[in-house]
């Protein structure tokens, strides 16, 4: 037994040690998670081709344990590739369909009804959403969820692509305004682009939310200190951490294959 986990991130080092806090917070969750466990943290960054071979190679040399994986993309080989090895392995969200391997997730589609039905039900009309990149999972079930809501209500879906940073959501905001100059409403698929989306709203003297709501997802610590403070979904980090180190450990001691999906909660902040 190596006694050590290995905590895979699948995104270059711009996006590891930029300004989006997931990829500390799961860090630190998981390093307490497994310290409870007796098991030591290895940090490998997936931060292009010839990363994603040597970390199979490491794997594959016995080094870990078990692997778990964050932030993988859906055309990515390496989960795959760790399952192919034989390693147990679990990842942080839900991976591509064609990956037989078990997750914990929290519930993204139920959680962007919610925040889409909150602003439909606030009278809004016009509701546009900044969606995460089309290739990464969480991206795509917060945009379903959002199809479903305006299609349910019977309005036309508004969607620009971001990819879950500040500027991509200012950017994005800015393209709907020239698109759509009647939107009322906006959910951003993260806190990132939500903060980024007000800031442009802000320099085209659009009231928030007098003129546009803003809600975002995740709750970071962020949130509550915009201007004004903003409308989120709760993304449990600390719970979703702890979830997959469960499913681990069990797999690590012989346990079958399993998933967990933790329910989506909506915190109302002054932006909408």
């Amino acid at each position: 037994m190596a006694g050590s986990v290995a905590l895979v991130v699948g995104e270059p080092l711009s996006r590891v040690f930029s300004e989006d806090p997931l990829f500390a917070l799961v860090s630190r969750s998981v390093s307490r998670e497994l310290g409870d466990v007796d098991r030591q943290l290895v940090l490998m960054l997936g931060t292009g081709p010839g990363s994603s071979a040597r970390i199979e190679r490491y794997v594959a040399g016995g080094h870990v344990d078990g692997v778990m994986l964050v932030s993988m993309h859906a055309a990515d080989p390496l989960p795959g590739a760790i399952d192919r090895i034989g390693v147990p392995v679990v990842s942080y969200g839900r991976p591509a369909p064609s990956v037989p391997i078990g997750f914990a997730d929290s519930d993204n589609p139920s959680g962007a009804r919610l925040a889409v039905n909150h602003l439909l039900n606030r009278g809004r009309r016009t509701v546009a959403t900044i969606a995460g990149p089309p290739d990464m999972i969480a991206g795509q079930d917060r945009l379903a969820g959002y199809l479903g809501a305006v299609g349910d209500a019977g309005h036309r879906a508004h969607v620009v692509h971001g990819d879950f940073t500040r500027q991509s959501g200012a950017e994005a905001m800015a393209r709907l305004l020239a698109a759509e100059p009647d939107v009322d409403a906006v959910f951003a698929a993260n806190d990132l682009m939500a903060i980024g989306a007000l800031q442009t709203l802000r320099r085209a003297g659009r009231r928030v939310p007098d003129d546009v709501a803003v809600a975002g997802y995740d709750d970071f610590e962020a949130a509550r200190f915009t201007h004004p403070p903003l409308t989120t979904v709760r993304h449990p980090v600390a719970e979703q951490v702890g979830a997959m180190t469960r499913l681990l450990v069990d797999r690590m001691g012989g346990g079958p294959l399993a998933s967990i999906v933790l329910p989506a909660e909506l915190v109302i902040r002054e932006s909408t």
